[in-house]
């Protein structure tokens, strides 16, 4: 089973520096998630390299006596999947044009190896949590689906959300739950999500 989480709030979250830290409300959400997962026998903690990522890794790992915490470029943040920008809605396309060369290659290799890591069923009860950043996410909720490729794009995770993928060797992953956020008092919900999307 796979726990996925995007990481808490940055400081100055319009920008999401990749110096950028958590800001407190970021860090009173990840103190909250640590606390929900705590008792869950976790194989490992997984956090992307960037530095929001890893202190929200530091804060969950708080609570989870005896987890490996462990940096993964894998679950860095990247753009893990280029489609046909003549396939895309017209705000995709966009998006997708404005690509570095580097981004276009680089991102689609190493969600590649992410989920040939992550996403493999096993015949033990193996429980692997990734706290990682908005897109990585969307494209491993994409792949669970056997979703088009592009269908990544649009989807949004709340800011120490949690999403739940089942990986079992006799049939296709399941989907526990989505950005789940029912661990977090309504101040702090919401944040990571466009505005107009808030609910």
């Amino acid at each position: 089973m796979l726990y996925l989480v995007r990481h808490g709030e940055p400081k100055h979250a319009e920008s999401e520096s990749d110096e950028a830290g958590l800001s407190e409300i970021g860090r009173q959400q990840a103190t909250l998630l640590g606390q929900r997962l705590r008792g869950i026998p976790f194989t490992a903690l997984h956090h992307s390299p960037l530095r929001r990522a890893a202190q929200t890794g530091q804060v969950i790992a708080d609570h989870l006596p005896g987890v490996p915490l462990r940096p993964s470029a894998l679950v860095g943040d990247y753009i893990p999947g280029v489609p046909d920008p003549g396939a895309l809605p017209a705000v995709y396309a966009a998006f997708m044009d404005s690509l570095s060369e580097a981004e276009r290659t680089d991102g689609p290799r190493l969600a590649a190896q992410a989920i040939k890591h992550f996403a493999a069923p096993t015949q033990t009860d193996q429980r692997e949590l990734i706290v990682t950043h908005n897109f990585l996410i969307s494209w491993f909720i994409r792949h669970a689906l056997d979703a088009p490729d592009w269908r990544w794009l649009g989807l949004n995770q709340y800011h120490c959300g949690l999403t739940v993928i089942l990986y079992r060797p006799d049939r296709p992953a399941a989907m526990v739950s989505y950005n789940d956020v029912g661990h977090l008092p309504p101040p702090l919900r919401g944040t990571g999500f466009p505005p107009e999307l808030r609910v």
